[in-house]
């Protein structure tokens, strides 16, 4: 769950991409990862956008060239979990999971390749460190990270938003589209709704510089 003694150089993380590769690649092309950094990807990889699976992909691939990446899991990535699991598909296709399979039968990868399924199955769902908690959608407050329900940190919203509860750490978190990254003292709210025709943002949480595009 945590790594507290690993210190990069910039610790990086990214909101939510919903198959939008084309943006991710020109996000990366600023940023400019080195193996010195770390960078931490929020969740949300797929669905809503047009290339899902040239996203995980694309992660695949930085995975390997930087290993202290951190995959975290959006609760798109549980739909999609469900759905390879033989689950009811409902309620991932409704919520843009008709996009994903499409972006795989476009890319004749299908069935789909059992690296992406893999990847799917065995995201994070959470990363701490000595000061910052990387979260896909945010946390119960009151509740120590280690009390954390998993439907909360991939599906919270309102509740979390709302709160001012210090967990003593920042929390970092994407889910809830927002029109700007929310930057607070104990807060970094970093979805900006890239595949509702806004930005994808990365951000160094430590000097909180921005990067989109």
């Amino acid at each position: 769950m945590s790594n507290p003694t690993y210190l990069p150089k910039r610790l990086l993380a990214v909101g939510d991409i919903h198959g939008c590769l084309h943006q991710l690649k020109a996000l990366m092309g600023q940023v400019i990862p080195s193996h010195a950094d770390q960078v931490v990807f929020l969740g949300d990889y797929v669905d809503r956008g047009p290339a899902s699976f040239g996203v995980i992909d694309y992660l695949l691939e930085f995975g390997k060239t930087f290993p202290s990446t951190v995959f975290l899991r959006g609760n798109h990535e549980q739909m999609f979990s469900d759905y390879l699991e033989g689950h009811d598909p409902t309620v991932f296709l409704i919520n843009g999971g008709t996009k994903t399979l499409d972006s795989y039968q476009q890319a004749e990868m299908w069935p789909i390749p059992e690296s992406h399924r893999n990847f799917i199955t065995t995201l994070r769902d959470v990363y701490e460190t000595n000061d910052y908690i990387f979260v896909h959608a945010g946390l119960r407050p009151g509740l120590a990270l280690a009390k954390q329900d998993r439907s909360d940190l991939l599906w919270i919203r309102r509740e979390f938003i709302n709160s001012d509860y210090d967990w003593g750490k920042t929390v970092v978190y994407g889910h809830t589209p927002l029109k700007v990254p929310f930057i607070a003292e104990t807060r970094l709210g970093l979805d900006t709704g890239c595949v509702y025709g806004r930005q994808l943002t990365c951000c160094d949480v430590r000097t909180r510089q921005i990067w989109q595009t």
